[in-house]
């Protein structure tokens, strides 16, 4: 069933043009997939920069002399919008190879290293950050300290699973 689901995506005519599978009148042939990965790679970049500066601030270590909560107001609607189009790079890429790529060790490890990081996030502003107004010009708890320093663990193990996965397949 999933291999049936995986071949009718790889069957597509946007995973051939990613794949290079394009009539050879087309000038850009072959290059589809790395433009789409160098998007990706800037995307990804967006969204570990946004989400590291809050963290850095959460462990202390920078913008102490800015709130918090306004430190994640300026900086998360650019990281939501870099993960809107990580994603969507990612799965253009994932589609042209996707019975390779949801077989792959690390592309697995990636999406359960993000979902981690997920998780952290959510247990972060469900938790820790419902008492910001408490902290938010001053030091940070120290359950803020660790979700921060979780979450640039995690993002960390994301990129580098990312890279991984261009190694293996």
């Amino acid at each position: 069933m999933i291999d049936d689901v995986l071949r009718s995506l790889e069957s597509t005519s946007v995973a051939g043009l990613v794949r290079g599978d394009v009539p050879a009148y087309i000038s850009w042939e072959g290059w589809v997939f790395p433009l789409v990965e160098i998007v990706h790679v800037f995307a990804i970049s967006i969204v570990f920069g946004s989400i590291f500066m809050v963290d850095m601030r959460l462990l202390g270590l920078g913008h102490r002399d800015t709130r918090v909560s306004a430190l994640s107001r300026a900086v998360l609607p650019w990281t939501w919008v870099a993960f809107a189009v990580a994603a969507l790079s990612g799965s253009t890429m994932f589609i042209s190879k996707a019975s390779t790529y949801f077989y792959n060790v690390p592309f697995r490890l990636k999406f359960l290293v993000m979902a981690l990081a997920g998780i952290n996030m959510l247990a972060f502003h469900f938790n820790v950050y419902r008492t910001i107004d408490q902290w938010d010009m001053g030091p940070s708890p120290r359950r803020a300290r660790v979700a921060g320093a979780l979450s640039i663990l995690l993002w960390l193990g994301v990129i580098y699973c990312g890279r991984w996965v261009g190694f293996t397949t």
